[in-house]
């Protein structure tokens, strides 16, 4: 029998067994676990090999184009930009031995990973030649800093001739090269214009050199040379070799007096200096502002978008549904009296002038992220108030693209398409001395004449929608820079100080932390030679001509007057 003292010894004996064979049993349990996690894992890989290969299949069935030909898009052309091998292949930042055009071309709708095939009508094949950003190339070939053993691309050959006629203030261009017209150009003369220039533009044999003598504000020299740049390539091989100066602030400051006498020596004439405005009193030549490339630091795109953006923007609002009165946001501390002038005229509780004036304070718009500035958000009423701040004003092709009534403060500068535009049909001209009263009077006749008013503001929307196209814009420059080389009586040289510049060097070594100038000139790259030349220039003013141009902006300008004048009187 067994005593109760017993049962401890015998259990003390079988935990002395297992604690003698708990080794061996934990290591089988190490064995098994491992060898259950080796199945899971190879049962899983087994799985997804039978999946990929499923899917990959899919991709590989031609029914997947072949089902509709009729849908299948055409080849298209990409721009390609490697940043990364750009600056790992070339620390210097150059483009010299960058392919710019090459032939390649990636598959619409592309799988990623299998490509599917595409089938392409051969006659469009060669218009699909795009112009390759190869950042990675750039940088591990060229270590030298400069463009110099990039391929220059040539004459498209594809090109056909055009046969539209350009826009009627194409005829400027004549007007803004007439001084130089007798004479000619040389290089002294060019030199002159170094005293307040920004930079010195030299096009040789279609490469770009740049010498710079001073910072522009913000990033105007910049956005200009990207403009230049991409003009190169949609008309490559057109170009002829060109030396000129440019200036990027607001006023002209080339006087044209004493120049107009006749019989002048080469010491007499001007010296030609390009920049975004004139007036009536000076000779600099009229450029397109940088702004058509996108203004960054106010968070405005590339005109060719802001167009597309406008013609949504405007259809939000019929006519009839906007608000009647004149609206103004901008900023008037700009040493601009007028526009200081112009905030009198907004609603008080002494006077209802019709304007609606907001002042845009564009530091605490930045920090919101610009969401209250879209331009496009802004044709909200029927009429619109331009007025000029420092001198000319980017915001005159905004204001005109809405196709609400442009009420245009007597402006005192032009750029270079304003000039043709009239007053009852692209705009009604408000009296810069009393603009109040003027604006008051242009709101209330315009409300009792509404379908007058629409058609003033369709006529201007139309304007920049057809005359101010991006393409125009292209064939400007190009006409502009064409009639200004002929009248150069030496052969442009690179200037020893110059750096070449080449669409890479801009893009793809951008100094920008957020890369932000990237992210707007990429939105503006010419991704492919352009199909045609350039639109035909028309032939200049005759002396009769542009006499009976200003005439007529006169007399319609002295009618509006008397229109109001009358109504003051009997109020």
């Amino acid at each position: 029998m067994t005593s109760l003292f017993s049962k401890p010894r015998a259990l003390t004996s079988q935990i002395t067994d297992f604690k003698t064979y708990r080794p061996v049993i934990g290591k089988l349990h190490v064995a098994t676990l491992t060898l259950l996690l080796f199945l899971i894992a190879a049962g899983i890989a087994v799985t997804s090999s039978l999946w990929l290969n499923k899917t990959t299949k899919a991709f590989d069935r031609p029914t997947l184009v072949a089902t509709k030909p009729e849908l299948e898009p055409p080849q298209k052309t990409e721009v390609l930009v490697n940043c990364t091998s750009f600056l790992n292949q070339n620390r210097s930042g150059s483009c010299s031995r960058t392919p710019l055009w090459l032939n390649k071309t990636k598959p619409y709708n592309q799988p990623t990973i299998k490509p599917v095939p595409v089938r392409v009508p051969e006659k469009k094949s060669q218009q699909n030649t795009g112009i390759s950003l190869d950042c990675t190339s750039f940088l591990n070939q060229n270590r030298s800093g400069s463009c110099s053993r990039t391929p220059q691309p040539n004459n498209n050959q594809n090109q056909t001739e055009s046969n539209r006629s350009c826009p009627d203030y194409f005829k400027w261009i004549h007007e803004d090269l007439k001084p130089w017209r007798e004479t000619g150009i040389t290089k002294e003369m060019v030199e002159r214009g170094k005293t307040t220039a920004h930079f010195r533009l030299v096009i040789v044999n279609g490469k770009v050199f740049v010498e710079n003598y001073k910072k522009s504000i913000q990033t105007r020299d910049a956005f200009t040379l990207w403009g230049i740049l991409q003009l190169l390539r949609k008309y490559p091989g057109k170009l002829p070799d060109v030396d000129l100066m440019f200036d990027c602030d607001d006023r002209p400051v080339i006087r044209s007096d004493g120049y107009n006498r006749s019989n002048r020596t080469a010491e007499d004439v001007p010296p030609p200096l390009f920049r975004y405005c004139g007036d009536r009193w000076t000779v600099d030549i009229v450029f397109p502002d940088w702004s058509f490339w996108g203004w960054q630091e106010i968070n405005i795109k590339e005109w060719s978008e802001v167009l597309k953006e406008m013609e949504e923007g405007k259809k939000k609002k019929k006519f009839m549904e906007r608000e009647a009165y004149a609206y103004w946001k901008g900023n008037p501390f700009v040493a601009s009296p007028s526009r200081e002038d112009l905030l009198t005229c907004n609603l008080s509780s002494l006077h209802d002038w019709n304007a609606r004036i907001f002042i845009q304070d564009w530091i605490s718009e930045g920090q919101r992220g610009f969401e209250n500035s879209n331009v496009a958000n802004q044709c909200t009423h029927r009429y619109k108030i331009y007025i000029e701040g420092y001198a000319w004003s980017v915001s005159e092709k905004y204001i005109l693209a809405c196709d609400s009534v442009t009420l245009m403060v007597k402006p005192y500068y032009y750029d270079f398409f304003s000039r043709t535009l009239q007053p009852l049909q692209h705009y009604w001209p408000i009296r810069d001395k009393d603009k109040c009263r003027s604006i008051k009077f242009a709101v209330d006749w315009l409300n009792n004449h509404t379908q007058k008013a629409q058609e003033i503001g369709r006529e201007a929307s139309e304007f920049m929608q057809r005359d101010l196209s991006m393409e125009n814009v292209y064939d400007y420059m190009f006409h502009l820079l064409n009639e200004y080389s002929k009248l150069l009586k030496y052969k442009p040289q690179v200037p020893k100080n110059s750096v070449e510049l080449c669409t890479e060097a801009m893009v793809c070594p951008s100094e920008d932390v957020n890369g932000v100038n990237k992210r707007f000139m990429m939105g503006s790259l010419v991704s492919r030679p352009h199909v045609s030349s350039p639109c035909s220039l028309p032939p200049p003013f005759d002396s009769n001509g542009l006499e009976k141009f200003h005439r007529k902006k006169l007399n319609l300008i002295r009618q509006v007057e008397k229109w109001e004048d009358s109504y003051w009187q009997n109020v």
